[in-house]
């Protein structure tokens, strides 16, 4: 950003920033990064600009900016390898569709609606996921997130989603119905590099069904388990149980995964197959969901005495991390006796939301097994965003 010094008029102050960018472009021998959310000026109108922008790599936009700009860039960038695109306006951005339609080698795109509009007339996605949908070949990368709009369905990254065969990393971070020809779709298709899933506000059978050809080299996948569980309604059992399935006939080499289930003899007979089979995971964010009756708390003690000799019997010895909810309650002996049996395993960090490990007992048990060196780190909060994997991991 350029401060005039000395003067308040805007012509000053753009003579003088115009200047600058000149100088820049003729000094500067080449341009890797550029932001234009930052700068005004079409500086591809300069006369080095054109060997200049042909070297650069990321770029960084908002649809604001106008379509001219993105024509002008077009021209000379045609090997930016990341994309990340702010959507802040309304109306269609053709140019940022024609800046991705040249492209010969775009790797990573990111799309963030920040909207302030409730209702659109005219749809701003379609021409700009048209234009990425061919590149295929190269994207591996994926990150969107849509706002809910009114008069506007977000179906065409469902139908598009599939094409996308060399994704290493994909992300979404919204509601998308998918529908029973677009799941199978998902199912056939063979995501052979992904290895970063994280989709939230989906049901399962979303997650399962692009695993179920893909999920060879999937090490992390993360979701807000609450979320998952808002869209399940009356399918959850059947969803979580077949999830838990997917993951350990298709993802040996998971690392990092949420898993939320249903504290039923088959669940948990499941869930230990997974952890026997899935020998890399380094890290559990565990949710346990009765869809069928409100639990005693009787009956919640039992269902974490169940998950703890399960953890001890699975011998998992890449274990590092485990996070849960106050939906798993451990009885302070039956943590006791599942801290002493993990001696000879790694560390764990432990996070939990749940507030009886505030108590005075819980404390001195934690703090001893600090002292000895199995507990690594433990951490409650009752913020639940503080327990859930946030975007860091990815």
């Amino acid at each position: 950003m350029i401060i005039s010094i000395g003067t308040s008029l805007t012509y000053n102050q753009f003579v003088l920033q115009q200047n600058f960018y000149h100088l820049f472009i003729k000094k500067c021998p080449e341009l890797k990064y550029f932001d234009m959310k930052l700068i005004k000026h079409q500086i591809f109108y300069f006369p080095e600009a054109k060997i200049r922008l042909e070297s650069l790599c990321e770029l960084y936009c908002d649809t604001s900016i106008n379509s001219s700009y993105f024509y002008g860039l077009s021209q000379s960038c045609q090997y930016i390898q990341k994309l990340i695109i702010n959507n802040i306006d309304s109306k269609p951005n053709h140019g940022i569709a024609k800046l991705i339609e040249v492209q010969r080698n775009l790797k990573h795109f990111e799309w963030n609606d920040d909207i302030d509009y409730d209702y659109l007339t005219e749809d701003p996605y379609e021409k700009i996921f048209l234009a990425l949908e061919k590149k295929a070949d190269s994207l591996n990368y994926l990150r969107v997130y849509f706002q809910y709009i009114e008069g506007i369905d977000h179906i065409l990254l469902q139908q598009i989603l599939s094409k996308f065969y060399k994704l290493k990393i994909l992300i979404i971070d919204d509601f998308f119905f998918f529908t029973e020809e677009q799941l199978e779709k998902l199912k056939l298709q063979v995501y052979n590099d992904l290895e970063i899933l994280n989709i939230e506000w989906n049901k399962l059978n979303v997650i399962s069904s692009i695993i179920e050809n893909g999920g060879r080299s999937l090490k992390k996948i993360l979701f807000r388990p609450y979320d998952i569980i808002e869209c399940e309604y009356g399918s959850f059992n059947k969803n979580s149980l077949n999830f838990i399935r997917k993951i350990y006939e298709n993802c040996p080499s998971i690392e990092y995964l949420s898993i939320p289930f249903s504290p039923s003899k088959e669940h948990f007979t499941e869930f230990e197959k997974l952890l026997k089979i899935c020998k890399n995971l380094k890290s559990l964010l565990l949710v346990i969901c009765n869809m069928d009756k409100i639990e005693t708390i009787e009956e919640i003690y039992e269902s974490g005495e169940i998950l703890l000799k399960i953890l001890i019997r699975s011998e998992l010895i890449n274990l590092k991390e485990i996070r849960f909810y106050d939906d798993f309650k451990f009885s302070l002996e039956s943590l006791e006796e599942f801290l002493e049996k993990w001696f000879d395993k790694s560390k764990l960090s432990i996070f939990t939301s749940d507030s009886i490990y505030e108590e005075e007992n819980y404390k001195n048990l934690i703090n001893k097994y600090k002292r000895i060196g199995i507990i690594k780190d433990f951490k409650h909060s009752l913020l639940i965003s503080e327990i859930n994997y946030n975007f860091n991991i990815l």
